[in-house]
């Protein structure tokens, strides 16, 4: 990548020309978190964000969660303290991966599920800048509609409601919130790009 190019730059091919370079004038290079509960279309829209830089990464959170072979603790409703303390955890090692690849000139879009009184203990572990949140927030309907029309069920042991009443009144109102439940997965990354700058940012 030239030096001199902006850092939402990307090339793409365009009738005519095929290497017309394309920039993303609401992208820059920086972390951003997407969050949002289960079936939300996290993993899509961090994928399709990550594709938009030139260097971008994409951090699954919940895969350090996987990672455990013997002793995990799931976090489950009366989850245990253990269970939290590995939560933590893995919020800890999502952090210090993401700023890695950050600061070896990568943009990141870290997604996971990031609920209740610790999202500001994550965020506070960041001490990179810039740092975007996007909360994708569709309706408790459209949450249900995706969890059965997908092969990966999350919705084991949580039920849609009360995941999605502690997010919408537990978590800090602070990023883009993005109600996702009549926007297409384009037209959603489409609105983060739009609004990052400075709606999304948070330091």
């Amino acid at each position: 990548m030239n030096e001199n190019q902006p850092a939402g730059w990307r090339r793409e091919k365009d009738e005519g020309n095929p290497y017309t370079e394309k920039m993303n004038l609401g992208l820059r290079t920086g972390i951003y978190i997407i969050t949002g509960i289960m079936a939300s279309g996290k993993s899509t829209i961090a994928q399709m964000l990550a594709e938009q830089f030139e260097r971008g990464v994409h951090v699954h959170g919940d895969v350090f969660r996987r990672m455990i072979v013997n002793g995990r603790m799931e976090m489950t409703p009366g989850y245990s303290e253990s269970a939290l303390q590995q939560l933590l955890l893995r919020y800890r090692i999502t952090v210090r991966v993401a700023e890695m690849y950050y600061d070896a000139g990568f943009s990141v879009v870290v997604q996971d599920v990031y609920l209740g009184k610790v999202v500001e203990s994550f965020l506070d572990e960041f001490t990179s800048t810039p740092v975007y949140l996007i909360t994708l927030n569709p309706s408790v309907e459209a949450v249900k509609d995706r969890e059965r029309n997908r092969s990966k069920k999350g919705y084991t042991d949580w039920d849609v409601e009360a995941l999605h009443k502690a997010l919408n009144t537990e978590n800090p109102k602070i990023g883009l919130w993005i109600d996702t439940t009549d926007l297409s997965p384009e037209k959603t990354v489409s609105q983060i790009i739009q609004r990052a700058e400075p709606e999304a940012r948070i330091r």
